[in-house]
């Protein structure tokens, strides 16, 4: 005898750590959006909410919690950039998400060609200028219209699944 598949369901007044759960069943890659704050410091945070919105402009969107310690300078910038992080990127990842003073202290840099710092060794990095800014609940979602965009096509992606960060497995 086979056990009965368990589905858990989040219905509206339900406890958000289920709708949290759900939301964590797509598996999505990983991402360090950064900018200038304005006193030209590099100030940046881990998201995972990322995606193309149009080719035509070239546009993409990233949403932010309200919360974070970085949420003003991104909502400020006129400039920012969203780094893809490869496997090798995870402790980036993590230092990202967090609330530590020195996030670039021991991550490797540099100044991108639309002033705005790029994440060495990403698996892409969209350099981009802001678009529009739309509120989205505790969130805002900010798009950038790409101005440059770099990729390295022999690295593979870092992803987070279900709470914890994936590899691709290839058949």
């Amino acid at each position: 005898m086979t056990d009965a598949p368990v589905t858990r369901e989040y219905r509206t007044g339900s406890d958000p750590r289920t709708l949290r759960d759900a939301l964590g069943c797509f598996a999505t890659g990983v991402t360090v959006v950064t900018c200038l704050d304005g006193n030209g410091h590099p100030i940046g945070l881990t998201a995972n909410s990322f995606t193309a919105l149009s080719l035509d402009p070239p546009l993409l969107l990233v949403c932010v919690s309200k919360a974070a310690a970085s949420a003003n300078p991104l909502s400020e910038a006129e400039h920012f950039a969203v780094n893809v992080l490869q496997t090798e990127q995870q402790p980036a990842s993590i230092t990202f998400s967090t609330r530590v003073e020195d996030r670039f202290g021991c991550t490797p840099w540099s100044m991108g060609e639309h002033g705005v710092p790029v994440l060495m060794d990403s698996l892409s990095v969209f350099e981009c200028a802001r678009h529009a800014i739309h509120e989205g609940g505790d969130h805002f979602i900010l798009v950038g219209e790409v101005k440059k965009a770099t990729f390295e096509p022999r690295l593979d992606p870092l992803l987070y699944f279900r709470g914890s960060y994936r590899r691709l497995h290839f058949d």
